[in-house]
């Protein structure tokens, strides 16, 4: 007697059946989702339970109820997991709320030594505090549950991202009269005029602590296939530090630069004798520089008295010298120059920052400031 079904038929269209298809040869489908096109396509080709079954190595149950879930709710939504209630939640949204508020304080607020949680200090506090504050769910919670719920949250109270507060209340204002030094070395460069002639704009800056130091064992060069890379012992030397004093020209790229052992008011006087006597006596001198105390000191004041209308100071706004473009060449010098540098004295420290001075001077680069030009009047 031939086999007859007791299940009705699963009555589908052309396009499903191309559907099911196409997701049983899928090879980015999920393997659920594919078994189960496979299943209702057998199915459909007139194969009984148990033959799927065991064509699939699965049991019986399994395969009925993807049939019954097709014939219930349709082909494509049987072949995805229906929704299920799962667990009751442990943990109320006011307690998840406490335990966040909890985080964005600091332990020591709380009477703890520690400046920043931890998630196993945070789960003992809520442990212990959790019945007092009316979240007795919170009693047993364990530091990967706070783990869990400081990650949805966005919360992160073991790390610190440091910023810089604003405490110059014209810090607007210094930051446009800036830019409008760099904008004025813009138009001058594209009317091709780098020399005008009539005045130097320079930015200054002092890179005071540079380290001298000196190997106490001789460095290893590269061996090929032995060693990539220079070998060093760790250990090293340190003969004191030396201070950088440097302008640079940003019409021409020129680099004026000098290396003392300070960088007090008299170091300062030295590099703006020098500049006087290096640009001719009709040119004004501009510069740009930050607030540092030997800038404005009795010192610095009582030599520009003698050299009156030939200097003009535009200062960058207090916790502003990222404003200054020779930052930008002192992070190329730190990158290049004096990465790795190791010296047998101070002197040669010296010497070998001057002569990279001379090097930069042969093929001087122009730099060129962008953030904030188009956003100022032209004056």
């Amino acid at each position: 007697m031939p086999f007859q079904r007791k299940r009705p038929e699963l009555i589908l269209s052309q396009e499903i059946k191309d559907k099911l298809e196409s997701i049983g040869k899928s090879r980015t489908e999920k393997a659920s989702r594919v078994e189960r096109a496979k299943i209702l396509l057998a199915y459909i080709g007139g194969a009984s339970v148990s033959a799927i079954a065991r064509s699939f190595s699965t049991n019986r149950p399994k395969v009925e109820r993807c049939i019954d879930k097709a014939l219930q709710i349709g082909t494509i939504a049987a072949l995805d997991d229906l929704p299920r209630p799962g667990a009751k939640v442990r943990l109320s949204p006011e307690a998840r709320t406490w335990l966040v508020s909890l985080a964005c304080q600091k332990p020591k607020d709380l009477g703890y030594s520690l400046e920043m949680w931890t998630t196993r200090l945070l789960a003992q506090h809520c442990q212990q505090h959790a019945f007092e504050a009316g979240h007795t769910c919170l009693g047993q919670i364990s530091k990967g549950t706070v783990s869990k719920i400081l990650r949805k949250s966005g919360v992160r109270p073991h790390k610190i991202a440091y910023y810089l507060e604003r405490r110059d209340p014209d810090f607007e204002s210094k930051m446009v009269q800036v830019l409008h030094v760099y904008r004025e070395v813009k138009l001058l460069q594209e009317k091709g005029q780098p020399d005008n002639g009539k005045t130097a704009i320079l930015s200054y800056d002092e890179k005071p602590g540079i380290q001298a130091l000196g190997n106490v064992a001789p460095d290893l060069p590269p061996v090929p296939g032995e060693h990539s890379q220079i070998s060093r012992d760790h250990q090293y030397i340190r003969f004191g530090t030396s201070s950088v004093l440097a302008s640079i020209d940003l019409l021409t790229g020129q680099v004026h630069g000098m290396v003392a052992d300070r960088h007090r008011s008299a170091e300062f006087i030295q590099h703006l004798k020098f500049l006087n006597e290096h640009y001719p006596k009709e040119i004004t001198i501009r510069m740009i520089l930050d607030n540092h105390s030997a800038h404005t000191s009795k010192e610095t004041r009582k030599f520009l008295s003698t050299v009156t209308n030939r200097f003009e100071f535009i200062f960058t706004p207090k916790h502003g010298s990222w404003l200054n473009l020779i930052e930008s060449f002192f992070g190329k010098m730190a990158k290049t120059l004096l990465r790795g540098m190791r010296v047998t004295s101070k002197e040669e420290l010296k010497e070998r920052i001057l002569k990279w001075f001379d090097e930069i001077n042969q093929t001087p680069v122009i730099f060129r400031w962008k953030y904030g030009l188009d956003a100022i009047s032209v004056i």
